[in-house]
């Protein structure tokens, strides 16, 4: 069976749109399969901002609350938990796959591409190899002091902004060492955002979450 072919949308950028296909390149590939993390890993706590209006745009961008990652992506999302369970902290876990047209809302709100990706490129988010994360205290479920809250924008949420209490930095740096660990790689803009180094072997998507469910 042949890979399906990605139709380009109107910026010339190869988006699968088609829920058929998704499942066509998962039959090929189990490694396409976007895994929901929340029965993935029970253990990670989800705070899915954007299906509230606890976020930057001050409305809900998603239909439900829900966390997607590839499966490779995921796997190693796990890896990452269990190793921090080791000294008592866990993830929690803001945002993880994200429709392209979400990314295209996002852009048109802040045409910035700091802090927003711009339609002609795409997220790694919309390649489902993107995670939002902060630290939790596994035994309380509290949150860990971080840097500000997600989707803080300034120079504060910068991975190397030094002005911070010390338990933040060493938050920080244990959030953003054990995720290197396992292949993630750090957005220096926003100390929550990681993207997993396979992110290249993944294609962009447009599909709601609805749609992942088999």
């Amino acid at each position: 069976m042949p890979a399906p072919e990605i139709p380009l949308n109107s910026y010339g950028l190869p988006v699968l749109t088609n829920a058929a296909q998704y499942w066509q390149l998962v039959r090929l590939n189990p490694e396409h399969e976007l895994i929901d993390l929340g029965a993935f890993i029970p253990s990670v706590q989800l705070d899915i901002r954007y299906a509230t209006a606890n976020n930057f745009l001050g409305e809900a961008v998603y239909a439900e609350p829900a966390a997607y990652l590839r499966r490779p992506v995921a796997e190693a999302l796990g890896a990452a938990q269990r190793e921090l369970a080791q000294v008592g902290v866990g993830l929690k876990v803001f945002d993880a796959y994200r429709p392209y047209s979400a990314t295209v809302r996002f852009f048109e709100k802040i045409p910035d591409e700091t802090y927003a990706a711009p339609p002609w490129r795409g997220s790694r988010h919309n390649r489902g190899c993107s995670v939002d994360a902060a630290l939790i205290d596994l035994g309380t479920g509290a949150d860990l002091p971080m840097p500000t809250e997600f989707d803080a924008l300034g120079p504060e949420a910068h991975s190397d902004y030094p002005e911070l209490p010390t338990a933040v930095l060493q938050h920080r740096a244990l959030l953003h060492t054990v995720l290197a660990q396992h292949g993630f790689v750090n957005y220096r803009a926003e100390w929550w955002h990681f993207d997993h180094q396979r992110w290249a072997d993944f294609p962009l998507l447009d599909l709601a979450f609805a749609e992942l469910r088999r």
